[in-house]
């Protein structure tokens, strides 16, 4: 049976990604990013599925950090999730808004919730967790004054009261996450493909102008739509950055290896992180 590993603990937007794309296999939670997509690099479990980004807060920096400095795994596929967040509070709290003196969640979560927090319960304190599921677990575990900033499973599984919905400050919230694997024969989405894609990793030799010109024109000339690209820093020092470039449509065997091989005549180095299927669910 296929083992699939996520961003846990239960209740998590990650678990929700896992049980809407994948019907059976095992499932096992991580408390971290890091660890789950260890568990996929050292053979512990033979799929991950990790956040990638957020339509209102961006990329999440600490998954393509890792994948591109620590453990260098293909992406599969990408599973599209929509977002509403609410506000939880323990079954036994029965005061009122002015009562919660503590936000929990996900630092991501929370900024996308900042204009409700801020018109609301400006005074409460934030509190930053590794999940939206863990900051649940937190507030059914004490009936305090605190809340956290989550989603109707988070509120199922630890038995939470649903305080305020929807309280996210933009409605067209999702959020992308990479599903990542060693073998792709083992990666089987229990959804309809609703896009392909390929993303590409590239490494300017020098930081001259029109270096970036010169990449962006490989694609252009070629008539190759870009959905993405990011900037990210290489580690090695103030100024140095690599680029990571999303090409809406799967890899071939004419466009992507010109592209390829011109922009290694221009000292760049290329890498192609994966071309994968899209799939956009529908909670």
């Amino acid at each position: 049976m296929v083992s699939i590993g996520y961003l846990g603990p239960k209740g998590t937007f990650t678990k929700l990604a896992v049980d809407s794309a994948f019907n059976g296999g095992e499932k096992y939670s991580f408390e971290t990013i890091p660890e789950c997509i260890d568990a996929v690099g050292n053979g512990q479990i033979d799929i991950g599925v990790v956040p990638l980004e957020n339509a209102i807060e961006g990329t999440v920096q600490l998954t393509v950090d890792y994948l591109v400095h620590q453990v260098r795994l293909p992406i599969f596929a990408e599973i599209v999730v929509p977002v509403q967040q609410h506000l939880l509070v323990n079954s036994e709290f029965n005061g009122d808004m002015n009562d919660i003196k503590e936000i929990h969640s996900h630092s991501h979560a929370i900024a996308q919730c900042h204009q409700f927090i801020h018109s609301y319960l400006p005074d409460a304190k934030l509190n930053f967790t590794t999940s939206t599921g863990s900051a649940a677990e937190l507030v059914s575990n004490d009936n305090a004054n605190m809340a956290a900033i989550g989603n109707k499973l988070a509120a199922k599984e630890y038995g939470l009261q649903l305080w305020k919905e929807n309280i996210h400050d933009y409605p067209n919230n999702h959020t992308r996450f990479a599903v990542i694997a060693k073998d792709e024969n083992l990666v089987r989405i229990n959804h309809e493909v609703d896009a392909e894609k390929t993303s590409m990793l590239i490494t300017l030799p020098s930081d001259y102008a029109g270096a970036l010109y010169q990449v962006l024109a490989a694609f252009a000339w070629r008539k190759m739509n870009l959905s993405k690209i990011e900037s990210r820093p290489m580690k090695t020092g103030l100024g140095n950055y690599f680029f990571i470039v999303d090409v809406n449509q799967p890899y071939d065997d004419v466009l992507f290896p010109g592209v390829k091989a011109e922009l290694e005549a221009l000292g760049c180095k290329v890498q192609v992180l994966g071309t994968y299927s899209v799939y956009e669910m529908k909670l």
